[in-house]
């Protein structure tokens, strides 16, 4: 499947157990497939201010959030591909845009701003930076996800996080992917992406089984809970 740079959707975030999710992809195996790329390491490592100015209004902001993030695969060599992205959110829309790159050519913009390509997004990514006046790696965030697609509508997406985990020191996605848990062992993240109003069917599904969407932000919970507060996390993953 060909990498997208351009998304613009609506995401709904619920709170799930494990036996929930498996409750669900029972129900809905006949409307999914999963996504060809399988189960798979999402590694983000997040840029911000000394003062963590960019999540702070993120956790302010009621219309407008906005967030920079190296995003890879798995762990990546220099020469492996990575994405920079910014992703905003505006009245309950998500618009991201991201630019492919090296990890190589990454570290070497975020050293000294030397940019990889000069492409309209890259330009709005670059604009980003100055405007925050380069912000540098705050927190590495990493979890596993299993993603699927609407067999009928390809638009909506479904994935479901687990084992997510955050660290503040040894801020390089080549160095691997441990980190400190962030939610209870059998607690589940799963969003909903769609291009516009969620199927009918999902929402009955979900009102059967009494999930409700809630306000989830990986990046501002670790902030909140865990950096504010130095709140004693629940466990250390390798």
């Amino acid at each position: 499947m060909k990498d997208l740079c351009i998304f613009k959707r609506y995401e709904k975030k619920y709170r799930l157990t494990l036996a929930q999710k498996e409750q669900l992809l029972s129900c809905m195996a006949k409307r999914l497939t999963p996504d060809p790329h399988g189960r798979s390491t999402i590694c983000s490592l997040y840029l911000d201010t000394p003062d963590y100015r960019l999540i702070r209004q993120s956790m302010e902001a009621h219309t407008y959030k906005e967030k920079l993030r190296l995003r890879s695969y798995g762990t990546p060599t220099a020469k492996e591909r990575v994405f920079l992205e910014i992703k905003k959110k505006y009245k309950g829309v998500v618009y991201k845009r991201r630019e492919r790159m090296t990890l190589a050519e990454a570290k070497r913009y975020l050293t000294d701003g030397t940019k990889p390509v000069n492409s309209q997004i890259m330009r709005e990514i670059d604009y980003a930076m100055v405007f925050y006046r380069h912000p540098r790696p705050s927190m590495l965030l990493c979890y596993e996800r299993d993603a699927y697609y609407g067999k009928q509508d390809t638009d909506l997406r479904i994935t479901f996080d687990t084992g997510i985990r955050y660290r503040t020191a040894v801020l390089d996605l080549a160095e691997g992917t441990d980190g400190t848990a962030i939610l209870p062992a059998d607690a589940v993240l799963m969003e909903i992406k769609t291009a516009g109003a969620m199927p009918l069917w999902l929402s009955h599904l979900l009102d059967e089984h009494g999930i409700y969407p809630t306000s989830f932000s990986k990046y501002a919970h670790c902030y909140q809970h865990h950096l504010l507060h130095k709140e004693t996390p629940y466990e250390r993953v390798v």
